[in-house]
C-alpha cells in the first residue's frame, strides 16, 4: 500500500513553473510562524502603587480647596446680607427708660423702704393685770417695736410698756409671743424686750447711723397707729437736734429728729428709716398744742445711736 506524504521535505523551488503554479512545498517551515503571544493585543501594564498615592493625594487636595472655597463664599455671603451692629447711644439709653417709665408701674421709694423694714416690725402689747384684762384707751397699750438683733431683742417705747404687767408682740409672720422687759433708758424713753418665742426666719433691721442726715431728706414711719397695721407713712426730716417734752410731761427728750410723715399713737416705738429701709431713728411721740393727741405734722424720733445704747451696741 503506498504511503501518504504529509509534509514535502523539498525545498522550494526558486521559480515557478510555466503554469505559473507554487510547488506544495513552498509553504514556510512551522519554525517560521508566528506565535500565539506575538499575534495578542498590546496591554499596558497597569499603574504601580507611587501613581496610585499620587491621584489619591490630588483628590484629597482638590476636596479641601474646594470645601475653602465654600467656607470663603458663605463667609463673605453673611457678612455681606448681615448689617453692622448700630452704636447704641445715650439718647437711646434715655428712651429706653422714658419708654419703661411710662409703660411700667415701678413701686414707689416709700414702697420699697417699707418692704425692706417691715419682717423686722413687730406689734406691742400691754396688758393691765394678771388676768389678761386689756386697756381699751387709745394708744395706753398698742405700741411698735422693731427687732434689732436676730435673737429677738427688740427696741420700743418706755411708755409703751411702763404700766403694763405683761407684754408680748406679734411678729410679721403673725407668730405672737410673750416677752419681758431686759432694759429701759428713761432719759431717751426707750426700753428693750426679748422675746420668749421667735420665728426661725427672723430678719434684724439695719442700723444707720445719722450723720449725714439734713432737712428734706426723705423718711417713712412704719407702726400701729391705734392699733392699724402695720401701716406706713412718708414724709421728710424737718429738723435736728430737737428738744421735746414727754408724753407725761416728767422729763425733756434731747437731740431728737424732727419729721413730718404722720404718726399717731400707736405708733411709738416703731422706726423711723431712710429710703433705703434703714432705721435712723425709733419714734417716741408728736406735738399737738390741742388735748386731742393726733398728729399735726410734727413728729420726734430717738436717734438710732441712743437707742441702740440703750442695749450696749455701738454698730457706729
Amino acid at each position: 500500500m503506498r504511503r501518504v506524504t504529509l509534509y514535502s521535505s523539498a525545498r522550494r523551488s526558486g521559480a515557478a513553473g510555466r503554469g505559473g503554479r507554487v510547488a506544495d512545498d513552498a509553504s514556510p517551515p512551522p519554525s517560521a510562524l508566528p506565535s500565539a503571544e506575538s499575534l495578542a493585543p498590546a496591554v499596558a501594564p497597569p499603574p504601580g502603587p507611587r501613581w496610585r498615592r499620587l491621584a489619591r493625594r490630588r483628590a484629597v487636595l482638590l476636596a479641601g480647596a474646594s470645601a475653602l472655597v465654600l467656607l470663603v463664599l458663605a463667609v463673605t455671603l453673611y457678612a455681606v446680607r448681615t448689617p453692622p451692629p448700630r452704636r447704641v447711644t445715650q439718647a437711646d439709653i434715655d428712651a429706653a427708660v422714658l419708654h419703661t417709665l411710662t409703660t411700667k408701674s415701678l413701686p414707689s421709694r416709700a414702697a420699697k423702704a417699707y418692704a425692706v423694714v417691715r419682717p423686722s416690725v413687730v406689734e406691742v402689747r400691754g396688758w393691765k393685770d394678771d388676768e389678761g384684762a386689756k386697756k381699751e384707751e387709745s394708744g395706753k397699750d398698742t405700741g411698735t417695736g422693731v427687732v434689732i438683733v436676730d435673737k429677738g431683742i427688740i427696741l420700743t417705747n418706755l411708755h409703751v410698756v411702763s404700766d403694763a404687767n405683761r407684754v408680748e408682740v406679734v411678729f410679721a409672720d403673725g407668730l405672737v409671743s410673750e416677752a419681758t422687759i431686759l432694759s429701759v433708758r428713761p432719759e431717751h424713753d426707750l426700753a428693750v424686750l426679748q422675746a420668749k418665742t421667735i420665728p426661725d426666719d427672723l430678719v434684724p433691721a439695719t442700723l444707720r447711723s445719722t450723720r449725714g442726715l439734713a432737712p428734706g431728706d426723705e423718711v417713712v414711719a412704719v407702726g400701729f397707729p391705734f392699733g392699724i397695721g402695720p401701716s406706713a407713712s412718708a414724709g421728710i426730716i424737718s429738723g435736728l437736734r430737737r428738744e421735746f417734752h414727754s408724753l407725761r410731761g416728767q422729763r425733756v427728750l434731747t437731740n431728737l429728729i424732727q419729721f413730718d410723715a404722720a404718726a399717731n399713737p400707736g405708733n411709738s416705738g416703731g422706726p423711723l428709716v431712710t429710703m433705703d429701709g434703714e432705721v435712723i431713728g425709733i419714734v417716741t411721740g408728736i406735738l399737738n398744742p390741742t388735748e386731742q393727741r393726733v398728729f399735726v405734722g410734727i413728729g420726734f424720733a430717738v436717734p438710732i445711736e441712743n437707742a441702740a445704747s440703750a442695749v450696749g451696741l455701738s454698730p457706729f
